[in-house]
């Protein structure tokens, strides 16, 4: 399936939202398209600000174009892959959109990883170049990298250097870099970004599989494009809006339905490094936030917070969450208590380019807390029973989205894309849900083992690959289990090798030096054997009935 395949692939489904038809007659097909009409439009407007910068629309459209000559002055071509593993910094946005304009594709890595797990996705995706920060929360970034670089990754440049350290041989700070645009000539800038359509491919976004082995998930320019606008329409983002995002740079939330719907819409971006309730409540107050997305853990975090009545979040409006399942109490709360406007659920997978369904403005608490809304325009909606045939209303079934928003495939995999996507383009996402008689979708099970930390995706196939790499451990079976403020964590199972010891505290410790935090179990159990069939597979619904 070719990307202009899947972006024509359905022109007006059953089910297709008239009211919201007129928001997809102008869309731009290109992220430099669309930034150069956000520059006509909105001009001196505020596009992104943060720690006393304050980047007009106009300015964020001379300081892409300064990144991608400097791009090119670094010989990337159109289709190499550029890396960027940092947190939500200006820098991140406009070097994603430089890196758009000149025709190479975005590989965004998650700030939690570690060594091991960024090197294997650099070297997965051939990236050439890696832009990313000194130093974060106290892990420097480019010596965790050091003992795991591919052979391919040809350059690092530094956005945020730190006090007293010196580049290596091979690495650029962040104004040395830009101080190589004038290496490549605007007619030449202009030749490359012409030469960006909507068919080419924007990005590719690792997420895990059930083998344990990232794959990277490949979508074109016009497909976001078609979806951020849907989303913001549907959302109600607007210009003006003041949108503080919390939710990562490297994950669809905050890339897709983050940054990039608020430059849509002429919105101004705050970015926000890590989650705190009272530096959140004080950024709302201060700077008069009306757009704050985020799982549900963030407002059930907001609602917890001691100090929460001292903060005046009367300019708070649109809410959009998901991710994980929501209470019917929490929605009127965050109406009543955070005094949302607005608030909508969705569901979408990295595959879908992060958008597939969402509630609508008007929707009561029970619908936004129980299902995941409707199918979004040009998109459909399907539950499918063990014999491949539609669910009636009501019966549980695989959830099956085709439309515009389907990936062009998972890169370098092509059998794993035709695992996914059947020869009628609908994506086989795994999920199990029900579809009502209005469309709208509940999801109920997982059919893979797969489950969701605080809103992120955790692999348990990943996790054990990663964990039998202690010398202690011989066997481990992950499975999820509930947890109250994060919805679900990690239980590992853990059969010791032959004479070796260490109890649950000390490998938790371990673990955490070696993966993303989000992935290291909880809670560890220590047994002499795992429950196995007859032909050997770990019986995970035993460990999770245990």
């Amino acid at each position: 399936m070719t990307p202009s395949d899947i972006i024509d692939a359905i022109a007006a489904p059953a089910g297709l939202d008239l009211d919201l038809a007129a928001a997809n007659d102008d869309i731009a097909a290109t992220i430099p398209e669309l930034v150069r009409r956000a520059a006509r439009r909105h001009g001196e407007r505020i596009a992104i600000q943060e720690d006393g910068l304050r980047l007009t629309y106009a300015a964020l459209d001379a300081s892409r174009i300064q990144a991608a000559r400097a791009l090119m002055a670094l010989g990337v071509q159109p289709g190499d892959r550029v890396a960027i593993w940092a947190p939500n910094f200006s820098e991140w946005i406009i070097a994603a959109l430089a890196t758009h304009s000149i025709g190479a594709a975005l590989v965004p890595l998650n700030t939690r990883m570690k060594g091991a797990e960024a090197g294997a996705v650099l070297a997965d995706s051939g990236a050439r170049l890696l832009l990313c920060v000194d130093a974060f929360l106290g892990e420097s970034y480019p010596q965790m990298l050091a003992p795991h670089r591919p052979a391919t990754l040809e350059r690092l440049v530094i956005l945020r250097p730190g006090q007293g350290r010196t580049p290596g041989p091979d690495e650029l700070a962040w104004e040395a870099f830009l101080a190589l645009a004038p290496q490549a000539d605007m007619a030449a800038f202009a030749k490359r970004e012409d030469g960006v359509r909507g068919d080419t491919l924007m990005d590719i976004m690792f997420t895990s599989g059930t083998t344990g082995r990232p794959k990277g998930v490949m979508t074109a320019h016009a497909q976001n494009l078609r979806a951020v606008d849907g989303w913001a329409a549907i959302t109600g983002v607007r210009p003006g809006d003041r949108y503080l995002i919390v939710n990562p740079f490297f994950h669809t939330f905050g890339y897709k339905a983050g940054w990039l719907a608020a430059l849509s819409r002429g919105a101004t971006v705050l970015p926000h490094l890590v989650f705190d309730a009272e530096a959140v409540m004080t950024r709302v107050e201060n700077e008069r936030i009306t757009v704050l997305p985020g799982p549900p853990t963030l407002y059930q975090t907001l609602l917890n917070a001691p100090r929460l009545r001292e903060f005046d979040l009367s300019s708070l409006r649109v809410a959009v969450t998901g991710a994980s399942a929501i209470a019917p109490a929490l929605i009127q709360r965050m109406r009543d208590e955070l005094g949302f406007d607005t608030i909508i659920t969705g569901y979408g997978l990295t595959e879908s380019c992060g958008f597939a369904t969402l509630t609508r403005a008007g929707d009561d608490a029970e619908t936004v807390a129980a299902t995941s809304g409707r199918a979004m325009p040009g998109i459909e909606i399907r539950c499918i029973d063990g014999q491949g045939q539609p669910a009636a209303t009501g019966e549980a079934g695989e959830v099956l989205v085709r439309g515009y928003n389907v990936m062009q495939g998972y890169f370098g995999l092509p059998e794993a894309t035709a695992e996914a996507i059947d020869s009628e383009g609908w994506l086989h996402t795994g999920d199990v849900g029900t579809l009502d008689a209005r469309g709208y979708l509940r999801i109920t099970d997982r059919i893979k083992d797969m489950f969701i930390v605080g809103g992120f995706n955790c692999y348990p196939a990943e996790v054990e690959k990663l964990l039998v790499a202690h010398p202690a451990v011989a066997q481990v079976a992950v499975v999820g289990i509930p947890h109250e403020r994060l919805g679900e964590v990690g239980r590992a199972y853990v059969v010791l090798r032959h004479g070796a010891r260490v109890d649950a505290e000390a490998l938790i410790a371990w673990a955490r030096r070696h993966m993303a935090n989000y992935k290291v179990p909880r809670e560890v159990l220590f047994v002499t054997s795992l429950p196995v069939s007859a032909a050997g597979k770990v019986l995970k619904y035993q460990l999770r009935e245990a």
